[in-house]
């Protein structure tokens, strides 16, 4: 594995859980009704920013995985998570292993 290949496995799992996380304060500050630390308004509007932007990107993501033969949904929710780097195993295909 090349060190591209880590580094972009290392910034996906790293994406998802920052995404997962989001999602998981974003639902808890719905549930409270926003008294989840109030003084942290910056954070939480970053992460709703975050938030928005990856599901723009797993929305791009589901109209065009039809013509890559792909399923939309299984696209859409893997490009969410991972943001731009789903996008680009979507237009650019599979990295190619060269064992050299």
């Amino acid at each position: 594995m090349k060190i591209g290949e880590r580094l972009s496995n290392l910034v996906k799992v790293f994406s998802s859980v920052l995404i997962t996380g989001a999602l998981g304060v974003e639902l808890g500050n719905v549930i409270l009704q926003g008294s989840l630390f109030p003084a942290w308004s910056l954070i939480f509007y970053l992460g709703r920013l975050a938030l928005i932007g990856h599901a723009i990107e797993g929305l791009i993501a589901a109209v065009y995985a039809p013509s890559k033969r792909k399923s939309p949904l299984i696209t859409g929710i893997y490009t969410f998570f991972v943001g731009a780097f789903g996008l680009m195993e979507l237009f650019q295909g599979p990295v190619s292993q060269d064992n050299h």
